[in-house]
């Protein structure tokens, strides 16, 4: 997959002007299009239509996250686990029939990979849950069966289609990453994920993050968890085009929202040249000493730092992956780095769709010997990444320390 040195279009000013640690609000960073359409020149966008549909289809699934959210906390029957111990709900199960369902009745060519399948479903007897959820969401003219429910489940599950090593194209879906944070309730963030990938080169991406609120300056992490939590937005990016967001159009600001509110903006990385000056977020479970770069520097969860130049700022948001993707993407955070687990395969889904917005934003996702994902790797299945120790994303200039770094502690460690 040759994404990362895909040339993307140019800027009116780069990424770079903006100091690692400047206070502004992320309104300031970008640019603006009508929200009438996307904001790239159609003959810029050689998947128009689909990036088009894939927006429609993930703003109306986190519509579904959110109809759902209170009855998951509420209802025992609606929150089980599986085998690999992390919390499952109708949701995920929702969410991946409506969107499967959908994109095989606007593109029936394009195959799925996504994370579940009705087998755990059918087990746990929560088919009837998920199709009274689902199935009157859909844009077919009747109410969605179960056997129809199950059938779209199913179209993006393990074993559903066969890629025997060829180059192949189709969609990879996460139907909520952070089910914890979606368990959690309010002020968690969660995400929905969908990517297309065309002959092994992810060509476009969608993220909507229901509980997403950038307007404002995220001077501490404080600030980080207060202001991630609010208005929700939606993430897309396409292959050579940027990536761009706007607030969610599903009414829920009632009629207080100016329609300017929902133009899209341009997100950008941010510009921090030094790793000693970058803000770094890991995932929920990871601790700052198991990091490769501990031995070089102490972490801080004051976003001002310590004064030292030995200590890097720490952001602590409750999310999946994709967030911190997200974060990456729009000039919050500056590095997001993730360690493999022994035995735990990392997923597609957890890193596909982010993968293309930190790149299209101008930043940069490798694994921690610096190789670019190859989506591809999984020959049979596309659906596990293998990189080499752990996966970084980085707004780009500091890419090469952080790859330098962690070589030398693993050479010395």
């Amino acid at each position: 997959m040759n994404l990362v040195n895909h040339t993307s279009v140019s800027l009116c000013f780069s990424a770079g002007f903006f100091p690692c640690r400047r206070s502004l609000p992320l309104g300031r960073r970008v640019f603006l299009a009508r929200s009438s359409s996307l904001p790239f020149p159609a003959h810029e966008v050689k998947h128009r239509r689909e990036l088009e549909a894939a927006i429609g289809i993930v703003e109306r699934a986190c519509r579904i996250c959110a109809d759902v959210q209170s009855s998951v906390l509420s209802s025992e029957a609606s929150s089980v686990e599986k085998s690999d111990s992390t919390p499952v709900t109708i949701a995920d199960f929702g969410v991946q029939a409506f969107v499967s369902f959908e994109l095989g009745q606007a593109f029936p060519a394009i195959p799925l990979v996504a994370e579940e399948d009705s087998g755990f479903l059918r087990e746990n007897n929560l088919v009837d849950s998920v199709v009274d959820l689902v199935a009157d969401k859909s844009s077919a003219d009747k109410p969605l069966t179960r056997a129809q429910v199950l059938e779209a489940i199913d179209r993006g599950g393990k074993n559903a289609i066969v890629y025997e090593n060829k180059p192949a194209t189709y969609w990879v879906l996460d139907p909520i990453d952070g089910t914890k944070a979606f368990l959690k309730g309010s002020g968690a963030l969660y995400v929905v994920g969908l990517a297309l990938v065309v002959e092994g080169e992810i060509v476009l991406g969608v993220m909507g993050c229901p509980n997403w609120n950038d307007s404002e300056s995220f001077q501490s992490t404080t600030g980080v968890s207060n202001a991630l939590s609010g208005a929700g937005i939606v993430m897309a990016a396409h292959i050579g085009c940027g990536t761009w967001r706007r607030r969610f159009q599903d009414g829920r600001q009632g009629g207080s929202a100016e329609p300017s509110d929902y133009d899209w903006s341009r997100c950008l990385v941010d510009g921090c040249l030094l790793a000693s000056q970058a803000r770094f977020c890991m995932t929920d479970s990871a601790i700052w000493e198991s990091m490769p770069l501990s031995p070089f520097f102490s972490a801080t969860t004051d976003a001002a730092g310590d004064g030292s130049g030995k200590s890097v700022v720490l952001l602590k948001v409750w999310g999946g992956s994709l967030t911190r993707y997200m974060m990456v993407a729009s000039g919050i955070a500056s590095v997001f780095i993730i360690r493999a687990k022994p035995r735990i395969p990392i997923k597609v889904w957890d890193h596909a769709v982010g993968l293309l917005c930190v790149h299209e934003a101008g930043g940069k996702v490798t694994d921690w010997a610096g190789a670019e994902l190859d989506l591809a790797e999984d020959g049979v299945e596309r659906r596990i990444l293998y990189p080499a120790v752990g996966v970084i994303a980085t707004s780009g200039k500091i890419h090469t320390q952080i790859v330098e770094m962690i070589s030398v502690s693993s050479s010395t460690g």
